[in-house]
């Protein structure tokens, strides 16, 4: 068997073989050439999502860590009123719905969370999803088809990637964050493709930055295109209110569809879409994976409901993240280690190497810091890295604790 495959190499090739096949030789190949990549995916958290954790390896052996894998920015999963309020509904409306959406699967509780949502954007109404995938899925495909066009940041999440797939409409792509080549490709559109959607991450994921959002605006208002940001890491964190990416950017009101995702910094699960009444209307009767998908439970959806009450008072804790994230990079940065362009609390350390990453990053969490991995197709393989995820509810102790290990383990690796 050849050493030099990759997990390309695994994908479906389409008919010549037994559809099972595939999965045969992958675990065959695995066995044959253990991937150090793959060691920490899998791993078990014992406990909440707190700065220091139990987590058990795969081979059953526990360590003691510090978690810096985490997208509970504001600590909001263990937050009291949040746990309090999701206890409260679970007693009174049970642990799950039973219903879809637009049958019998919506309590008084998930009205009120969309009209929170709406109201935070300033936007008429909102959709609340079962799934922060689902809602970018079922966003695009529901307000795009065939003779549409998607133009998406190379940069975007796959979700988004996969809702243009499904949707049927062409695809195009522009280099991350270049306007030029935005523009070129608007340009170039013919004058009857009308139906046209710019779609970018406010936060990008996997970078920390943020999409040049003004910019984007002033191309859509003049090609005639319609804009769409996913802020799944850029909500309750960027902005001088937390209002994501747009308002950092001060172009909140020029968005056509603020999308979001429950899951990252407000801790539960889910997404959601603030626009215009009748758009929303639309994708509560066409987005497929809102209409066909059983609702979020009461007790998620009251907790919710506090998250965005603390959101919207400026209460979740954003300058404690500030500071810690500010700490971080700053003593990162003067160790040596890049840290890219990042502006959020997706904090990279850069590689470069998938290799040596992979034994970098392992090594760090036998020592007990877990942070995560990215390789490639979720970057290029010039630009692998850890993520370190930033959380407010990390103390200095942790922090320097954390730093120490990285400073160790990146010698010993040769990152620095």
């Amino acid at each position: 068997m050849d050493e030099q495959k990759t997990f390309e190499d695994f994908f479906p090739v389409g008919g010549g073989a037994d559809i099972f096949a595939k999965a045969r030789a992958l675990d065959e190949y695995v066995a044959a050439y253990p991937q150090p990549a793959l060691q920490s995916l899998g791993v078990r958290n014992l406990g909440k999502a707190e700065p220091r954790v139990v987590l058990e390896e795969l081979n059953g052996e526990r360590v003691p860590s510090l978690m810096f894998g985490s997208n509970s920015y504001l600590s909001l999963t263990t937050h009291p009123d949040v746990v309090a309020a999701a206890k409260d509904a679970c007693d009174k409306y049970g642990y799950g719905m039973g219903s879809v959406s637009l049958y019998a699967g919506v309590t008084d509780l998930h009205r009120e969370l969309e009209q929170r949502i709406a109201r935070f954007y300033g936007a008429e109404d909102a959709i609340v999803f079962p799934g922060g995938y689902a809602a970018n899925v079922g966003i695009i495909s529901a307000l795009c088809g065939k003779g549409d066009v998607v133009i998406n940041d190379a940069a975007n999440h796959a979700s988004i990637f996969d809702g243009c797939l499904l949707s049927g409409a062409d695809i195009k792509v522009y280099p991350h964050g270049s306007m030029k080549y935005l523009e070129r490709i608007l340009n170039r559109l013919p004058d009857e493709q009308k139906g046209r959607l710019i779609v970018t991450d406010g936060v990008f994921s996997m970078h920390g930055d943020t999409a040049p959002l003004p910019q984007i605006v002033e191309l859509a208002r003049k090609y005639g295109a319609r804009v769409m940001v996913d802020d799944a890491h850029g909500i309750g964190i960027v902005g001088p209110t937390g209002r994501g990416t747009a308002e950092l950017h001060g172009c909140l009101c020029d968005i056509d569809l603020n999308v979001g995702m429950l899951s990252k910094a407000p801790g539960g699960i889910g997404g959601y879409c603030a626009a215009d009444k009748v758009v929303v209307n639309y994708l509560r009767y066409y987005a497929r994976t809102y209409f066909f998908s059983t609702s979020l439970p009461a007790p998620v959806v009251a907790g919710l409901i506090e998250v965005f009450k603390l959101l919207e008072e400026d209460r979740a804790g954003r300058d404690k993240l500030w500071e810690n994230v500010n700490y971080m990079r700053s003593r990162l940065e003067a160790l040596g280690f890049n840290t890219g362009n990042t502006v959020s609390a997706v904090v990279p350390v850069i590689v470069g190497d998938e290799e040596k990453l992979a034994a970098f990053h392992n090594a760090l969490r036998h020592r007990g810091l877990y942070s995560n991995i990215v390789t490639y197709p979720a970057v290029r393989r010039k630009e692998c890295r850890l993520r370190l995820c930033i959380m407010n509810s990390l103390t200095k102790e942790d922090m320097d604790a954390a730093l120490a290990i990285l400073e160790e383990v990146g010698r010993e690796h040769q990152v620095l």
